[in-house]
């Protein structure tokens, strides 16, 4: 799945690359409400990819688009395990907190199960 015949992204900030490419001349040098839906954005984009890399075994494929209202992220991995919000705090130990972040501000968040194996996550992010 990726955009325009580039490679996936291998970080998380190639990926924010190209949000940030997506977004630049309208959000990223607007309002102070677009500046903020866009660094909301890019924020959601490195945790998207991240979690990929780091708990779905790899990104294999990835894609951002702006869409009437706002932005659309679709991420790839070879993981079958959904990601899942935890149900009870856990002190003071590090990680946790993007899975929750991306329900917090993203919108239409579905996830797939790919026939080849994998997930996908797909997810709608309003912007100003």
């Amino acid at each position: 799945m990726p955009q325009r015949g580039r490679a996936v992204p291998a970080s998380a900030a190639e990926a924010r690359q190209e949000v940030e490419f997506l977004l630049y001349d309208r959000y990223l040098t607007g309002s102070a409400a677009a500046r903020q839906s866009s660094t909301d954005a890019l924020l959601v984009t490195s945790e998207l990819v991240t979690n990929a890399l780091v708990h779905g075994g790899g990104l294999t494929g990835f894609r951002a688009e702006l869409v009437p209202g706002g932005l659309r992220l679709t991420a790839q991995d070879r993981s079958a395990e959904l990601p899942r919000l935890r149900s009870e705090p856990r002190d003071l130990l590090p990680g946790g907190y993007g899975w929750p972040l991306i329900h917090r501000l993203a919108q239409e968040i579905t996830l797939r199960l790919l026939p080849g194996g994998g997930k996908q996550i797909s997810l709608f992010l309003p912007l100003d």
